[in-house]
């Protein structure tokens, strides 16, 4: 028995992992899948929005997790919630026991996810359905075109549901650096799920980072950005095989 603790990407919340989280229970295992604090808040709590709160948030709920005794904690992030999850390895991680990346922002240290995008082609699909909100503190997706960039291969009625849940986006943690060191994100285990068919961070960025930041076990998954919807079976053995 393990606990996981899953972190969802940019515009999404805890309820992306809805499918995932009911096939990890059904193996006996523990999951916590929370909604990070400020998202799709006004402009104000978009604003205020920092990575340092979300790594702090994270913390909590994996050393809550420790506390339980409910096993090894192994904390996940998808796309986005890369970023998350490098932080909150690099701020305690005696609180967790391992990491793994769903296709997700595994940087190397002293970059941020927005440095990493302006280092990379320009992914015009996906940009297409991105705008800013308002004021400018966070971004917003067209849920018209959600579908074809984020999940193309996963059942439209999911994703149909999904679109209509996508929340406003904070800027400040894609804007933030990620600093990492090897005694203490280095030493925890880590596994890459790569997604081969991703529209959103492509494969190409998904290997690159890869090498960036080299020691990650990788299982490759024939799935689009969405895996927890259009692979979940597969990416809750990925997740599984994690536990160390």
């Amino acid at each position: 028995m393990a606990t996981f603790i899953l972190v969802h990407g940019s515009w999404h919340g805890g309820w992306s992992f809805d499918l995932l989280a009911a096939r990890l229970a059904a193996a006996g295992h523990s999951v916590d899948a929370p909604t990070l604090p400020g998202m799709g808040g006004s402009e104000e709590e978009l604003r205020a929005v920092t990575l340092d709160g979300w790594t702090d948030f994270i913390v909590a709920r994996c050393r809550a997790a420790r506390e339980r005794g409910q096993g090894p904690v192994v904390l996940a992030g998808h796309s986005r919630g890369g970023i998350v999850i490098t932080a909150a390895a690099e701020r305690d991680p005696e609180a967790m026991d391992a990491l793994v990346y769903i296709c997700a922002h595994m940087l190397p240290s002293g970059l941020s996810r927005a440095d990493f995008a302006a280092q990379s082609p320009r992914n015009a699909a996906f940009a297409a359905i991105v705008s800013p909100t308002p004021g400018g503190a966070g971004t917003v997706v067209d849920p018209e075109g959600a579908h074809a960039v984020f999940a193309q291969l996963s059942p439209p009625e999911v994703t149909e549901s999904a679109a209509a849940r996508l929340l406003a986006e904070p800027n400040a943690p894609r804007d933030t650096p990620v600093f990492t060191t090897p005694e203490r994100w280095g030493k925890l285990p880590r596994t890459y799920v790569e997604c081969t068919e991703d529209r959103v961070i492509p494969i190409a960025d998904q290997r690159r980072q890869q090498a960036l930041s080299p020691g990650a076990r990788v299982v490759t998954l024939e799935a689009d950005h969405s895996p927890f919807f259009s692979r979940p079976d597969e990416l809750a053995a990925a997740l599984i095989s994690a536990i160390p």
